[in-house]
């Protein structure tokens, strides 16, 4: 097997919900909406609507706002990249690996300028091969396609297999065996009692690095 690994981007590389609670907080403030506000957004976020389009829609309804759900949208998409983070230790770990021979690349459902904004603020961009967004290409995640980009763009091919590590079962860890990839599901918990085909289970990013330093 090639030294090919793949990384969802948002809840495995990038500690997104931190970075949704600061956004949060701030829009709340921007617009003098309470401090109930924030708790619903999260809430929002956490149970029904993490399709960006479908959130906006509903914040707006909320809290008549005059703007339009695509100008909401926009404004968030430009504020995310510069409040997201990885997390702890993602870098370093990242760099070793490559340091070490292996390929990386990131595969991503997402607004191509959204997503994009991510890579190059968190860092990413600098210690990765190549990436494959959604929005760009036209394709998301399960399906096989976007994996077949964000591997060629790291100069290799799925036919002689690799990994791929996240956290949703049917985005990252179903579409990794479509397309002919190993997996590590990292479960933080939102999916119980889930059947699943991931290759190896784990808490974080950390430890699905450590797993594959070891193969």
């Amino acid at each position: 097997m090639q030294r090919l690994v793949l990384f969802d981007l948002d809840r495995t590389l990038i500690d997104l919900d931190t970075a949704f609670l600061r956004w949060a907080e701030e829009f709340a403030e921007q617009w003098r909406l309470g401090s109930d506000a924030v708790g619903w957004l999260l809430s929002m976020d956490r149970e029904g609507h993490p399709h960006r389009e479908a959130l906006f829609n509903k914040v707006r309804e909320r809290f008549d706002l005059p703007e339009t759900m695509e100008e909401l949208w926009a404004v968030y998409r430009r504020r995310m990249p510069h409040l997201a983070q990885c997390y702890p230790g993602v870098l370093t770990e990242l760099a070793e690996l490559g340091a070490a021979g292996w390929r990386i690349g990131i595969v991503t459902n997402g607004m191509a300028d959204n997503q994009l904004g991510k890579l190059q603020h968190t860092g990413l961009a600098e210690v990765i091969h190549g990436y494959a967004i959604s929005g760009a290409e036209g394709i998301r995640k399960p399906e096989a396609g976007l994996f077949h980009v964000a591997a060629q763009r790291c100069g290799t091919d799925l036919a002689e297999s690799g990994w791929m590590v996240g956290d949703n079962l049917i985005a990252d860890i179903q579409g990794a065996g479509a397309a002919g990839l190993r997996s590590i599901w990292i479960d933080r918990g939102t999916w119980p009692d889930q059947d699943h085909e991931a290759d190896h289970v784990v808490a974080d990013v950390i430890e699905a690095i450590a797993i594959l330093r070891s193969t």
